[in-house]
């Protein structure tokens, strides 16, 4: 059987990005990533270079893949609702995404250029869709309301109730991004 570089690079991606979104990038280690994606960390080196880069080169991935499955909308209130199934679905996207919040802080992101060109065609999106938000605010806080309610069970259980499920919450977010994106803007003098 020949070897499969393709492959190979693909099964250390998903090794990668389960191993970042249990441990972050400190508590990640190569030999745990290179035994799950059946590859020796010589590959690991050879293909992305140290740690770091290979954080960033997960990173780029699934937020390449999320760009590509919940594009941007007009519709915030359906925009919201795909964007929290999609996060169900791959809880790994949005705990990488407070891993690097957490080890990054305010620092440069990997590939923040192209994140931010294409977080900007979401606001391009937000501005068709509002005339009394400020655009950037309603992403914001849409990925806010989206995020926040997959990523603090613990604050969604004591203040919602242990019987509120993520299925009775999903419309209930896209309801208050539409309601947001309604609002009308301030009096002009």
């Amino acid at each position: 059987m020949a070897y499969d570089s393709a492959a190979t690079r693909e099964r250390i991606l998903t090794a990668a990005a389960t191993e970042f979104a249990a441990y972050g990038v400190a508590g990640a280690r190569v030999d745990r990533i290179a035994a799950n994606a059946q590859a020796n960390k010589r590959a690991i080196y050879d293909y992305f270079g140290d740690k770091q880069a290979l954080f960033a080169a997960v990173l780029e991935k699934l937020m390449s893949d999320l760009a590509q499955a919940v594009p941007p909308s007009e519709d915030l209130g359906d925009y919201a609702g795909q964007l929290f199934d999609y996060h169900r679905a791959h809880p790994e996207t949005l705990r990488l995404l407070l891993w690097e919040a957490l080890e990054l802080g305010d620092d440069p992101v990997p590939d923040e250029e192209n994140r931010t060109r294409h977080y900007f065609e979401k606001v391009a999106a937000a501005e068709a869709a509002t005339t009394g938000v400020d655009p950037r605010d309603l992403l914001f806080f849409t990925l806010g309301l989206v995020g926040w309610s997959i990523a603090m069970p613990q604050l969604r259980r004591m203040i919602l109730g242990p019987d509120r499920s993520l299925d009775d919450l999903r419309p209930a977010i896209a309801g208050a991004v539409e309601r947001l994106a309604a609002t009308p803007g301030p009096a002009e003098d």
